[in-house]
């Protein structure tokens, strides 16, 4: 269940790995935070365990808008920790972002690559596993299609991540970082594509939303065998029921469908973990 326990700006005790951080990614981690303040307000509640900090660690976290990322990071700078994300090739490789999420050690996956995805998960496993700081992925892969914004079925592949490389999952459960700046589109091929980003972005600053982060209570895998048939689909299920269960608190004004109403959004999905007073 949710706590009411909020966190404060610099009252978060960091983890002994946040000092061993980039600089760059640490000054990014530090400007995320008036960032998120000049869009909205951001309100944090939840906490990674001392016990779990300094560690390898699995941070999982639905997926509800492209500003969402920001507003992650400036929780986790609230609270101390300095996460590296799990990013698709593609954005690594980009011509001015992609040199700057090199050199700051984000997890790189690449799903088109030559290289098999058996060979992609070995390393991926053995990174996560050797790693002294957390990992941050969305389970689901994508921004949610559901019409209400609750969480998509996702895959396995971040389940299995943590069950190979044994090491804890903690859930985080976002809301209103889709309120910041409209999903636009899948591929951005020109000015027409950004425009509707620029707009909504632009009107943030004046309609204030309130950004909302928990970060949910460790999930026990530790019953479930990572050889086994069946435990991916498992773990992942757990997952994604902690995922909206934290979530239900923190929209319950909103309980079936946002009340911000993105017109670029698709809504061609049903989640099959929302709560049965969303359907």
């Amino acid at each position: 269940m949710v706590g009411t326990r909020r966190v404060g700006i610099g009252r978060g005790r960091r983890s002994w790995a946040y000092q061993d951080t980039p600089h760059l990614w640490q000054s990014l981690l530090t400007a995320s935070i008036p960032a998120v303040g000049l869009m909205g307000r951001l309100q944090v509640t939840g906490n990674v365990p001392a016990q779990l900090r300094g560690r390898s660690l699995l941070l999982a976290a639905n997926h509800i808008g492209v500003f969402d990322a920001i507003v992650l990071m400036a929780a986790c700078r609230r609270i101390g920790i300095a996460p590296r994300f799990m990013l698709a090739g593609g954005l690594l490789d980009a011509p001015v972002l992609g040199p700057v999420l090199r050199a700051t050690g984000h997890l790189r996956v690449d799903r088109k690559d030559s290289m098999s995805a058996i060979e992609q998960f070995a390393i991926a496993a053995k990174q996560l596993r050797e790693s002294d700081v957390p990992l941050l992925v969305y389970p689901e892969g994508r921004i949610s299609h559901d019409p209400g914004l609750w969480p998509e079925r996702g895959k396995t592949g971040a389940a299995r991540l943590a069950l190979s490389a044994g090491v804890p999952v903690v859930p985080i459960s976002q809301w209103g970082a889709h309120e910041a700046v409209y999903w636009g589109t899948e591929t951005v091929s020109g000015v027409a594509d950004v425009v509707p980003l620029l707009r909504s972005g632009i009107t943030s600053p004046f309609r204030r939303p309130t950004f909302k982060v928990h970060f949910g209570e460790p999930i026990d895998l530790g019953d479930l065998d990572p050889a086994k048939p069946g435990s991916g689909r498992k773990a992942h299920e757990r997952i994604m029921r902690a995922i909206t269960q934290n979530l239900i608190p923190l929209r319950a004004d909103e309980p079936v469908r946002p009340r911000f109403h993105d017109p670029t959004r698709p809504t061609d999905s049903v989640s099959p973990w929302k709560p049965d007073f969303a359907r």
